[in-house]
């Protein structure tokens, strides 16, 4: 899915908006990330910058740095969940 996206944005010269609650998938596809908290954008940029702002090694970290909180577990839908859980068992 991340390749067609990169691949559309890329010829078709077009921008595509995507939410995530996992940093590390932001980090890795987005040229520019918005951190949002209770409906504000309180920081964007690239994750690079994120991290050098925030003296952070990890998206994760910066976003808990800014935020000063852990993403909230009820915000997220049943796919996170899974994922979530999928990931806390190594697979």
């Amino acid at each position: 899915m991340w390749e067609y996206i990169g691949r559309l944005n890329e010829r078709e010269g077009i921008t595509v908006f995507f939410t995530t609650h996992y940093m590390d998938e932001a980090d890795r596809n987005a040229d520019t990330i918005a951190i949002i908290d209770h409906g504000s954008i309180i920081a964007s940029g690239t994750g690079e910058e994120l991290k050098r702002q925030t003296r952070k090694d990890s998206l994760e970290d910066a976003f808990l740095e800014l935020t000063g909180h852990d993403i909230r577990e009820e915000s997220a839908s049943v796919l996170e969940h899974l994922r979530v859980m999928r990931r806390a068992r190594g697979r």
